[in-house]
């Protein structure tokens, strides 16, 4: 019985983590319509879809502790995604106004960190932390680059429920920070080692949770 709520318990974490991993994903693709804040936005959401991947994928990957699960791990969270962008569809959107898969790469690089370092959750939560927290910044930039063009979509399909503050207006680029990217990428490099860390300590945790 033991067995079967440890693995359960693991397999809950694993889907709200996921789950909600998705819903910040959708909340993000706010930043795509633009509005003076464009590239705020897109640093603050780019950290906090880094900071879920990462929990999720390491705390996954440790669990199982075979490599590759961190990219299935991030794969679940694209089809999630995925399913839940059809209901977009309810409200007029173009399909190729959609997530492109931005976490694989991220969640291969965790996968070969603890391929290459034979299993070391010490070198996993370090450089697979840093590499995570620099990589998906990078790649959530293509986001905006495959997707059609946002100040088009933005008026083409407008959303009845779009606030006033989200209005669409000309893209105010660099007002605020010149690089987004550079900038999402290194505090993501720094708080996803603590993440990392999180991550693989929940393993611990619920394991001495369930069998006290």
């Amino acid at each position: 019985v033991m067995v079967w709520l440890r693995r359960c318990t693991h397999y809950l974490f694993i889907v709200v983590v996921a789950v909600n991993s998705t819903l910040l994903t959708i909340n993000a693709g706010d930043y795509i319509f633009y509005t003076e804040w464009a590239w705020t936005s897109y640093v603050i959401f780019s950290i906090s879809q880094t900071l879920m991947l990462v929990v999720g994928a390491t705390y996954y990957l440790t669990f199982t502790g075979v490599p590759g699960t961190a990219t299935y791990y991030c794969l679940i969270m694209t089809v999630y995604t995925w399913v839940a962008k059809g209901a977009w569809f309810a409200l007029g959107y173009p399909y190729d106004f959609i997530v492109t898969p931005v976490w694989l790469p991220s969640g291969m690089l965790l996968d070969l960190v603890y391929w290459a370092t034979k299993k070391n959750k010490h070198s996993l939560i370090l450089f697979g932390g840093v590499l995570v927290g620099m990589s998906l910044p990078l790649f959530n930039m293509v986001n905006l680059i495959t997707v059609a063009d946002p100040l088009e979509t933005a008026f083409k399909y407008p959303r009845p429920t779009l606030p006033p503050y989200m209005t669409p207006i000309e893209p105010q680029v660099g007002k605020f920070y010149n690089s987004p990217v550079a900038l999402g990428a290194g505090a993501g490099a720094v708080l996803s080692v603590t993440m990392a860390a999180l991550g693989c300590k929940l393993n611990t945790w619920t394991y001495r949770w369930m069998a006290a």
